[in-house]
């Protein structure tokens, strides 16, 4: 268990440097080192919640916070965030899902690294509908999954230009947290044992730890789009690693 605790502490350190929280990550790595499935979400959500809460903190502190750019997906991702944690989903499919996830998240992040720059260029707003429909399935996946979603909204709205990095950063790390929170009172209807997340403690603590130390690096050392190649990286190796079950 040592190893995986200095596993959940890099990937806080790492995600969080970039704004997300590695919900994704630590499932994957659950999965990996056989922790009972059905606390799997409720383990991964807690830690989104710990690592981007020091994250939106300094963001909006900051001054980057846009509510007419987070509103209408919220609107969408918080009732069906509920709603997808609330599902019973098999194993297999899980593992499906979870596999798909890391692959495209990793994949739009290695295409859209060098977005993340702050550079001056146009930006144009999004349709409420539109934005309240990503928002929907990105909270309905999250919700499913245990993962806050950002990590797919992040790359849309840098692909769409929906705003300045800063406020896409901010907005992402917000959706996380927000959406986390929700995730997690959805899986809680369900006969989770709280008992044995419990039992779990020291990789809330690692995460906690990382998460501090990566919002660090993100503010004061490494530029983001650096910080993003790495992250991409890291999430394809471990969606690799996962494929490999498959076969």
């Amino acid at each position: 268990m040592f190893l995986l605790v200095i596993l959940f502490f890099f990937t806080a350190l790492l995600y969080s440097s970039v704004g997300f929280g590695g919900g994704s990550t630590y499932l994957a790595l659950l999965l990996i080192w056989d922790v009972p499935y059905y606390i799997f979400p409720v383990i991964a959500l807690s830690c989104n919640i710990i690592v981007v809460s020091g994250n939106c903190f300094n963001y909006v502190r900051a001054g980057n916070f846009n509510i007419k750019l987070l509103s209408p997906y919220l609107i969408g991702s918080i009732p069906l965030a509920f709603i997808g944690g609330s599902l019973n989903i098999e194993k297999e499919y899980f593992e499906i899902l979870l596999f798909l996830v890391l692959a495209t998240a990793g994949t739009l992040l290695l295409f859209k690294f060098k977005t993340y720059s702050d550079i001056k260029e146009s930006y144009r707003k999004v349709a409420l509908p539109i934005s309240i429909f990503i928002g929907g399935i990105l909270g309905f996946v999250s919700g499913v999954v245990g993962i806050g979603g950002g990590i797919f909204l992040s790359p849309i709205l840098f692909l769409i230009k929906a705003a300045k990095p800063k406020h896409i950063v901010t907005t992402a790390s917000l959706f996380i947290l927000i959406n986390s929170i929700s995730g997690v009172f959805g899986q809680l209807t369900k006969n989770t044992i709280l008992i044995e997340v419990q039992q779990y403690w020291y990789l809330l603590l690692a995460v906690l730890i990382g998460g501090q130390i990566g919002n660090y690096l993100n503010l004061k050392i490494f530029p983001t789009r650096i910080l993003v190649l790495i992250t991409a990286i890291l999430i394809l190796f471990v969606s690799v690693r996962m494929g490999i079950r498959f076969i």
